[in-house]
């Protein structure tokens, strides 16, 4: 690993404009250099190992190997890097399938540059930043009912649609089919012993299986 003072970093990103801004803005601060981008994890996976990065920034809906599949791929290449994840992406399940897998920090793409920058520091320096809402999230978790009796696909599900998620919407997020997606919602509403959305919020609010 460089010093801090030179830190290296790798941004895999698809999106084309993302990726230049990214690489701008990191690129023109002190202390930091973007060593390469990709678009895609297999093309990272290929390459990665002649960039010798400190950090690599990794988004989620990737084509392809997403970013929560590529995450144990690039470590087994690289296994002292730091991967902070930068995604749209916010559901539960994705935020904790990517610390599991071994990220070491989760930002939303609406976190200002600004602090991206100084979470690639942070992240040197053995922090594990995450997006406000992010950070939210997880104490969240820790408070729910632990006898909930939703599966934890079934409280992923609910919460989005507390978050007015379509239903074609919450399958893409959690990688699912939509008829899936209209099984869970069957379910939920047979174990709370509701009709609708609104009574199947209410009484998941009220008896704190979902933030």
């Amino acid at each position: 690993m460089n010093t801090y003072s030179n830190i290296k970093i790798v941004i895999i990103e698809d999106d084309p404009v993302i990726r230049k801004v990214y690489r701008f803005l990191i690129g023109g601060t002190e202390g930091y250099f973007v060593s390469n981008c990709y678009v895609s994890a297999e093309e990272a996976i290929k390459n990665i190992h002649n960039d010798f990065p400190d950090v690599i920034l990794l988004d989620i809906g990737l084509p392809g190997i997403n970013g929560i599949e590529a995450i144990p791929l690039l470590k087994k290449i690289l296994p002292k890097v730091y991967i902070l994840m930068l995604t749209v992406y916010d559901s539960e399940k994705l935020v904790f399938d990517a610390l599991s897998n071994g990220a070491s920090g989760y930002l939303t793409k609406n976190t200002p540059s600004e602090t991206i920058i100084s979470s690639i520091r942070d992240v040197m320096e053995g922090g594990g930043p995450m997006s406000a809402n992010i950070a939210r999230m997880v104490i969240r978790s820790f408070q729910k009912n632990p006898d909930s009796p939703l599966s934890k696909r079934e409280e992923q599900v609910l919460e989005l649609i507390a978050m007015g998620k379509s239903r074609s919407h919450i399958a893409k997020e959690l990688f699912i089919e939509s008829g899936t997606v209209k099984t869970h919602i069957k379910n939920i509403y047979l174990k709370l012993e509701v009709h609708s959305k609104e009574d199947a919020l209410k009484a998941a609010r009220g008896n704190k299986l979902i933030k």
